[in-house]
C-alpha cells in the first residue's frame, strides 16, 4: 500500500508539475505565473513548518540534534546551488570563448534562480533536471514511509515547486528542440524520474528506518531553502497596493491549502 502510494505521489508530483508548467507557459494559464510562485512558497513553507518538522520533533530525537541536522541541510543545499552555478557559468564562459553563441531564447531565467547555459539538444538541462526530480522522489518516499497524510502533502508540495523550474526547462529545451511538443516530452520524461526516486527512497528509507526522522528533517531543509532562497526573492518587486496583496493572498493561499489537505487526509 506505501509502495502504490509512493509510486502515485511521484508521478503526480513529477508529470503533473510538469503539465501544470506547461499550461502555463504555453497555455490560457500564462497571466499566473507569478501567482504560483507565491503559492508554491507558501506551500513549500507550510508544509515544512507545520507538518513535517513537527512530525519529526515528536520522534526520540532531541531538539539540539534536529535543528543542527537542519541547519546543516540548508548549508548542504546552499552549497549545491552555488555548485550548479559555479557550473553553468564556467560552462557559458567556456562556449563563449570558443565563439559559440546561443540563439535568441536561451538564457532563460527559470524558477529555481539559476541560468541554463546553451547547450545544443539542452541535454545537460535534462541531464540536471533529472537529477533534481531524483531527489524530489527521495523526499516524497520519506515523506510516505513517515505517514501517509504526510506523503500526500510533501507530494503536492513538490508538484507546486516543481513548476517554476520546469517553465524554465520548457522555455530553454523550446529553443533548442524547435517545437513546444519536444521540449514537453522530454521534460515530461525527466518528471517521471521522481517515481524512481521514489522507488529507491522506498527501499532506502525501509533499510535505514530508525533514521526516519532526519530524512524528515532533510526534506523540510529542501523546502524552506527553495521557498526563501529561490522563489520568494522572485516576489520582491515594488509592487502597487493591489498587487502586493494579490501576492501575499496567493501566498497565504499555499500555508491554507497544505493545512486543509493535511486536515482532510487526517479525517479520513
Amino acid at each position: 500500500m506505501t509502495l502504490l502510494a509512493i509510486l502515485l505521489g511521484t508521478l503526480a508530483a513529477g508529470i503533473g508539475s510538469v503539465w501544470l508548467a506547461a499550461a502555463l507557459s504555453f497555455g490560457v494559464l500564462a497571466r499566473y505565473t507569478q501567482h504560483m510562485l507565491s503559492l508554491a512558497a507558501g506551500a513549500l513553507l507550510g508544509t515544512a513548518f507545520l507538518h513535517l518538522l513537527p512530525e519529526a520533533f515528536e520522534s526520540e530525537f532531541g531538539a539540539h540534534e534536529l535543528f543542527l541536522t537542519l541547519l546543516i541541510s540548508v548549508v548542504f543545499f546552499f552549497l549545491l546551488d552555488k555548485a550548479e552555478l559555479w557550473h553553468h557559468g564556467h560552462e557559458h564562459h567556456h562556449n563563449a570563448d570558443e565563439g559559440a553563441h546561443a540563439p535568441a531564447g536561451h538564457d532563460h531565467h527559470h524558477g529555481h534562480g539559476h541560468h541554463h547555459p546553451p547547450v545544443s539538444g539542452g541535454w545537460s538541462v535534462l541531464v540536471g533536471d533529472s537529477v533534481h526530480c531524483f531527489g524530489d522522489g527521495i523526499l516524497i518516499a520519506s515523506a510516505f514511509m513517515a505517514d501517509l497524510k504526510l506523503g500526500f502533502i510533501a507530494a503536492l508540495a513538490v508538484l507546486a515547486h516543481e513548476v517554476p523550474h520546469h517553465m524554465g526547462d520548457l522555455a530553454v529545451l523550446r529553443a533548442a528542440s524547435g517545437t513546444r511538443k519536444a521540449a514537453l516530452l522530454k521534460v515530461t520524461l525527466a518528471g517521471a524520474i521522481t517515481a524512481l526516486g521514489g522507488l529507491v527512497g522506498w527501499w532506502l528509507v525501509d533499510l535505514l528506518r530508525d533514521y526516519l526522522t532526519f530524512f524528515l528533517v532533510i526534506a523540510s531543509a529542501s523546502f524552506i531553502y527553495v521557498a526563501l532562497a529561490d522563489l520568494i526573492p522572485q516576489l520582491q518587486k515594488r509592487l502597487a497596493l493591489r498587487e502586493t496583496l494579490t501576492q501575499i493572498a496567493w501566498l497565504m493561499s499555499g500555508i491554507v491549502l497544505v493545512l486543509l489537505i493535511g486536515n482532510l487526509a487526517h479525517t479520513h
